[in-house]
């Protein structure tokens, strides 16, 4: 009721009341007016008739005013002009039929619905400002508000015999004894990644879509020319197409679906293998791993971090180190990887000490094909991906890091 029943609608309710009452009123007093009003008389602008010397002592004038009689030129003269707000005699009207009975019980059911209408806003408001309007809530004791947006919990110093818990709710002097406090609850417990856990399935080729094929191919084929002419070495990095039976029996054993844009570019190139000197190509400072690397660092990360933290939800998943559901397409060779989520489907990296992040190089990359893309933009605009910028050294490909600033 708080939320339809507001100031506007009670208002627009009285309004409507209001021109409702106006209506039948009128109709019945239109009803009632059949005299039409009378016409004033014509202003007498003549003057008066002369008269003569022969007539009685009683017909003539009393007086005669001092500056004499004035003609009818003085009168025409100095008479009054229209005014253009003058409006003609209203013209008499003929009686209206009187209404119907129906229509009289209309007019009256309408009436009566528009006061209750009224009354019901009007108590309406009355109940909402007693019930609802009350004084806005004081801040918490145990917050102290130094800056806007900013809280801090410390609003006392710690003596030697309380703990910092103590001092963050410092206790109030009262009469009345402390209340018992409430127990708190303990936080949950780490429970087993499902994700991690062996699959058994039988493994099965999915068909791709065209469309997605082709517009992977297609950015493919910018990333590899513009290679072969800038970076020829990185270039020979880039491994053979992959074959869609191994991406299945990978499938099968982890439990998860590889997108079909991660998929279309397997089948393209299955990763990139290491050169002599030259390191393998990949994206954001990462190597392009293949369908048995994937396979192999999702099996080792899962060893390492088996279990999920707290819950095991969605933001709990994209939150902590490692997940099951993740797929690791890429490695720095320091512990640090590039995900991708396969439920989501966004490009991630995830950090040895303990954090994963979906925003690479401080950007929302929402899927494989989008990385591609944009690397291949920032290959030929020499722009970069964030604060992820490639150029060609030595015939190779190199990731700079760049300062943004604040």
């Amino acid at each position: 009721m708080r939320r339809l029943m507001t100031a506007r609608t009670a208002w627009l309710a009285l309004a409507a009341a209001l021109v409702v009452v106006a209506a039948v009123l009128r109709m019945r007093r239109s009803r009632r007016l059949t005299a039409t009003l009378p016409s004033p008389a014509p202003h007498q602008h003549e003057p008066a008739p002369a008269i003569s010397a022969g007539a009685p002592v009683s017909e003539q004038p009393a007086a005669v005013p001092v500056l004499g009689t004035p003609t009818a030129s003085d009168l025409k003269r100095f008479a009054a002009k229209p005014s253009i707000l003058d409006r003609p005699p209203a013209r008499a009207r003929a009686p209206r039929e009187p209404l119907s009975e129906a229509a009289r019980r209309r007019l009256t059911r309408w009436g009566v619905a528009g006061c209750a209408l009224v009354l019901l806003a009007s108590c309406t408001q009355v109940l909402e400002s007693v019930v609802f309007s009350k004084s806005p809530a004081t801040q918490n004791a145990g917050e102290a508000v130094t800056q806007p947006g900013l809280i801090t919990d410390e609003v006392c110093a710690p003596t030697p015999a309380d703990s910092q818990a103590t001092c963050l709710f410092p206790y109030v002097h009262s009469d009345d004894p402390p209340a018992a406090q409430e127990p708190i609850a303990p936080p949950p417990v780490d429970t087993v990644d499902e994700d991690c856990l062996p699959k058994q399935a039988t493994p099965r080729v999915r068909k791709i879509d065209a469309k997605v094929t082709r517009a992977v191919n297609r950015q493919w084929q910018r990333i590899e020319s513009w290679l072969k002419t800038h970076a020829p070495h990185s270039h020979r990095t880039l491994g053979k197409p992959g074959k869609a039976a191994d991406i299945a029996a990978a499938e099968a054993e982890m439990g998860l679906r590889f997108p079909d844009d991660l998929r279309a570019s397997l089948l393209r190139h299955d990763g990139s293998r290491y050169l002599d000197d030259t390191s393998a190509f990949g994206f954001l400072g990462n190597s392009n791993a293949s369908v048995a690397e994937i396979l192999d660092d999702w099996r080792g990360l899962c060893e390492i971090d088996g279990e999920n933290e707290g819950d095991g939800g969605d933001e709990n998943a994209r939150t902590q180190w490692w997940d099951g559901r993740m797929l690791a397409v890429g490695a720095d060779g320091m512990g640090d990887h590039l995900v991708v989520d396969s439920v989501q489907r966004d490009v991630g990296t995830t950090d040895h000490e303990g954090s994963m992040s979906f925003r690479p190089g401080g950007v929302r990359i929402r899927s494989f094909h989008a990385l591609l893309k944009a690397t291949a933009d920032a290959m030929e605009k020499g722009t970069s991906i964030g604060y992820w910028k490639p150029r060609a050294v030595a015939g190779e490909v190199q990731w700079d890091v760049l300062d943004l600033g604040p």
